[in-house]
């Protein structure tokens, strides 16, 4: 009866702070004692004690009631049986929860299936970017070859410059996707939606992240490093050919 608590909503489109006098009716403005995060409500909304309510609307009658039961079937008849309360107004909280968490459940198998389907594609990316990289490079290592680098050398060489490209893209990556998610979450889904997402940050999985796409890029560099070690050297001396 002494103050209000206010969603996260009303606080932004509002611009209402802790502190600040609410008006909620005719001679009755309270302080905001607390703001709440309120996901998936697109409306602002107060929150006062029941007794205030009550003396402040009294024209307001409750039309929803929250039960809490241990046998929601047996609730349900007694209600449609002794007040005569259609059945679809009658709403069980648990089976919608239950139903809602299977459907989060099949959502995530979808989600594992598409990060599968989506790392593949990557992975096949990197692979032919490599490829081709190392095709046009050809002309360029030609000549260190003439000048009596081996071939073998050559290919490690490719490789350690495939892997420390890899580490510098992660490197840059990493800020650039902190700072995409920190956009996403502080100023478009409160544009879009009024509330904000509490941004997390996992150093570990940053890391664990980073070690799989060094592996990822070595792996696609074998290929291109290992045909390079095995080429003729005739094929060498027609690139460096072409090339003068």
């Amino acid at each position: 009866g002494r103050a209000v608590v206010i969603n996260e909503q009303l606080s932004r489109r509002a611009a209402l702070h802790v502190g600040h006098t609410l008006a909620l009716g005719p001679g009755l403005s309270l302080p905001v004692a607390g703001v709440v995060g309120d996901y998936g409500n697109p409306i602002g909304q107060a929150i006062v004690g029941e007794a205030l309510f009550r003396r402040t609307f009294p024209a307001i009658e409750p039309s929803r009631y929250g039960v809490r039961t241990g046998n929601p079937q047996g609730l349900r008849r007694a209600l449609t049986e002794a007040f005569d309360v259609p059945p679809a107004r009658i709403i069980d909280q648990a089976a919608i929860k239950a139903f809602s968490l299977s459907v989060f459940e099949r959502t995530f198998s979808v989600t594992d299936a598409l990060n599968v389907l989506t790392l593949a594609v990557a992975a096949f990316a990197i692979l032919m970017s490599l490829l081709t990289l190392a095709a046009m490079r050809l002309p360029q290592m030609a000549p260190v070859w003439a000048m009596g680098t081996t071939q073998r050398r050559l290919a490690g060489l490719e490789i350690l410059r495939t892997v420390l490209l890899a580490a510098i893209t992660a490197v840059l990556a990493l800020p650039l996707g902190l700072a995409l998610a920190w956009v996403l979450l502080a100023i478009v889904n409160v544009e879009a939606f009024g509330w904000r997402l509490p941004m997390y940050l996992f150093p570990v999985e940053y890391i664990r992240l980073m070690l799989f796409a060094l592996a990822a890029a070595l792996l696609a560099a074998l290929w291109p490093a290992w045909r390079l070690s095995r080429m003729e050297p005739t094929g060498l001396l027609r690139i460096f050919a072409n090339e003068r």
